[in-house]
């Protein structure tokens, strides 16, 4: 008998928008496929040591247990992997792709929510912001991600930890996060004040506006 066991295989979440039928059903209005995964954000991209002092990942806001977590910390929550298609609201969309991490309902639901909580605002690195309401925030294909496709995530893509909202455009998904707030009402993001849609649902174009 072995002495190694293996460790026990993650669940793997399907994104309900995966399941929608064959690649160009899948593929959101105006939006044409990638096998790339382009790099696309605002300034220059941040060099984040998460295990150096100072670094954690804070969940605040309207909440009775406001919390921080070191990275070490993330990374031993149970994990999970969630296979989704990505649309940028820049016109691009990959499909099939596997982000390994921490479910973010389990992330809410350790903070106990105030009742009437009903979005998030995600804070990342140099001041970056994205909206989302709660509902959309917590569904079971959203997770605090670390990995894709079986990979640490680069530094270009949002490395130490990236929020992944599948079924929102891409920008939702804030890179470099370090802070989730509850909050009881919406307020613009980063992108959002600079024109982009409030809610960015790429089924609806909801590109740019309120």
């Amino acid at each position: 008998m072995s002495e190694h066991t293996s460790e026990p295989a993650r669940p793997t979440i399907i994104s309900p928008d995966t399941q929608r039928g064959d690649a160009k059903t899948r593929t959101p209005p105006g939006q044409t496929l990638t096998a790339k995964w382009p790099v696309l954000h605002y300034g220059k991209v941040p060099k984040v040591d998460p295990h150096a002092p100072g670094w954690s990942l804070r969940v605040f806001g309207r909440c009775d247990n406001e919390y921080e977590l070191t990275y070490d910390e993330l990374r031993a929550m149970p994990s999970v992997d969630v296979v989704c298609d990505m649309h940028c609201v820049t016109h691009w969309s990959r499909l099939d792709n596997r982000f390994t991490g921490v479910p973010t309902r389990a992330i809410i639901e350790r903070a106990k929510p105030d009742p009437d909580v009903k979005f998030v605002m995600c804070h990342g690195e140099n001041g970056f912001t994205t909206n989302v309401s709660l509902d959309q925030f917590i569904a079971d294909d959203c997770i605090l991600a670390y990995q894709w496709d079986g990979q640490e995530l680069t530094a270009e893509h949002g490395y130490p930890v990236r929020g992944i909202v599948p079924r929102l455009y891409l920008w939702k998904s804030a890179k470099w996060l370090r802070g989730i707030e509850l909050r009881y009402t919406d307020a613009p993001g980063f992108w959002e004040q600079n024109g982009y849609h409030m809610k960015g649902d790429p089924w609806k174009e909801q590109r740019f506006g309120w």
